[in-house]
């Protein structure tokens, strides 16, 4: 049987494509299937139990990270990496079986044992489990990974600058700390200019952090990779050690990188001294993509996980401040970490009352993109009825963003009709939004290869739109993979 995610609109359809899953791997279908509590991603998941046997479905709406998933969990096993097992998959409907390892994380094993007199020996023994088995990961997992067949092979330059703007469009904006865009990307530049001088790399966890490693059986288990690519060896160390609901006090963090460059050291060649500086500028990196995502996931999905969190990173900013061969020569990145701090402290940090629009582009082919609000789906506007500047030559290699392509649809009255027939809706709808304390809206233009239409259709609307003070815009070109 292959169902596609997007037909399991209701609890009948579910139950008929899980069963009927479930019976292929267990040969008998299901007494119950539950609902797991959601996390930061669109993926789902369900316990599907049958007498003794228990097993997880994972449904994924996002196919490439599914296949990426599958891929991954394949040649981790293979490799003798401890993660769940894939006991059935069907890589085309996002939906697959997974080994069930119950429900005991690191992060809650810890948090209950905090109270306990020899609660930093405790942690210190799990943490240098996982950290040995971190650089298995890291260089047995690397080794004949092809990264190709990853949504995103490398954690590059480009990579890391979005993870900058996530800190910027996500949590900076809306907090109201006022900051000067211009001095902030000077230091983004100097940032990201340190970081690609980092040439010892591996496989790259992404997530790497005590609510993704489970506890089964007392042995470490580890999930939610999906999101690896090759990248830097510091990042996911800084992930574990710096995750702001863990609390690893600042004495312990430094023995637990001690610890890991020993062990590193047994297995590569590599400068200490270079490795401990730059891991300080992943921390600031690694601490602002946290940040972004706890404001996208806290204030704009308000999930409460994350809310909760925000609060718990004021350690590791003021670590970031007092380690001032890190943030000193970033002037504006340095006094707007401080305003953030000094509002943190006192209760000052409020989200802006105000109404986001996310406006995406895209491309028919590769689907519409994802709704993280919660509202089920936006707005969508077809741009192929438009003239299509790629079908000539001097435009093909272009976007909606150059010039040429520009001038191209500007002067097309059904260009011009379009957007602002579009305008009218959206601009309707926003101010309904505003009255009834709505705080998302999605608009997507899609055409077929999400590349000239639907990008400059998205461009002038969000400039149109920009002119209201009481919204904030997102402006997303998902196909040449521009974020503003």
């Amino acid at each position: 049987m292959s169902a596609n995610y997007r037909e399991l609109s209701n609890t009948n359809d579910m139950a008929i494509v899980f069963g009927s899953l479930f019976h292929k791997f267990a040969k008998s279908f299901p007494d119950s299937i539950k609902a797991l509590p959601l996390s930061g991603s669109p993926r789902k998941y369900y316990r599907v139990k049958s007498g003794d046997i228990s097993v997880i479905i994972s449904n994924n709406s996002d196919i490439q990270e599914h296949k990426a998933f599958l891929d991954l969990s394949y040649h981790f096993h293979d490799t003798g990496l401890p993660v769940p097992r894939i006991l059935y998959s069907e890589p085309d409907t996002g939906i697959c079986l997974i080994e069930d390892l119950g429900d005991v994380t690191l992060l809650e094993r810890i948090n209950k044992e905090r109270t306990l007199p020899d609660f930093n020996d405790l942690l210190i023994i799990h943490y240098q489990k996982v950290l040995t088995d971190l650089i298995r990961f890291q260089l047995d997992g690397d080794k004949g990974l092809n990264y190709n067949n990853l949504p995103a092979p490398e954690f590059d330059e480009q990579a890391m600058y979005w993870d900058l703007n996530y800190f910027k469009y996500y949590f900076l904006k809306p907090s109201a700390v006022v900051f000067n865009e211009k001095l902030l990307e000077l230091d983004f530049k100097k940032l990201l200019l340190i970081l690609q001088q980092e040439k010892l790399k591996g496989f790259m966890y992404r997530d790497f952090q005590a609510r993704n490693i489970m506890l089964h059986n007392e042995k470490y288990y580890y999930i939610d990779y999906q999101g690896g690519r090759k990248g830097p060896l510091q990042y996911d160390v800084v992930s574990l050690l710096f995750q702001a609901k863990a609390a690893i006090p600042d004495y312990l963090k430094e023995q637990l990188l001690d610890y890991y460059i020993q062990e590193l050291e047994k297995r590569i060649t590599l400068n200490r001294q270079e490795f401990r500086v730059r891991f300080n500028y992943f921390v600031l990196l690694r601490l602002l993509q946290v940040m972004g995502a706890y404001g996208f996931r806290g204030w704009f999905e308000r999930k409460a996980h994350f809310l909760e969190s925000i609060p718990l990173l004021q350690p590791n900013i003021k670590w970031l401040l007092d380690n001032q061969l890190v943030i000193d020569d970033m002037p504006e990145l340095k006094r707007v970490l401080s305003e953030i701090l000094f509002k943190m402290e006192n209760n000052l940090l409020v989200q802006t009352p105000k109404l986001t629009i996310e406006i995406n582009s895209f491309s028919y082919r590769r689907g519409i993109p994802y709704d993280s609000s919660g509202h089920g789906g936006g707005f969508i506007f077809d741009c192929r009825l438009l003239p299509n500047p790629g079908l000539l030559e001097p435009y093909k290699k272009l976007t909606g963003l150059d010039s040429e392509v520009i001038l191209f649809l500007k002067k097309e009255d059904d260009v011009k009709d379009f957007i602002e027939n579009a305008a009218t809706i959206v601009k309707q709808s926003a101010r309904n939004y505003l009255k009834s304390g709505y705080t998302n809206l999605q608009v997507n233009f899609g055409c077929t290869g999400g590349q000239h239409r639907s990008v400059y259709c998205a461009e002038k609307l969000a400039e149109i739109l920009k002119q209201q003070t009481d919204i904030s815009i997102i402006l997303k070109h998902r196909e040449i993979n521009i974020l503003k």
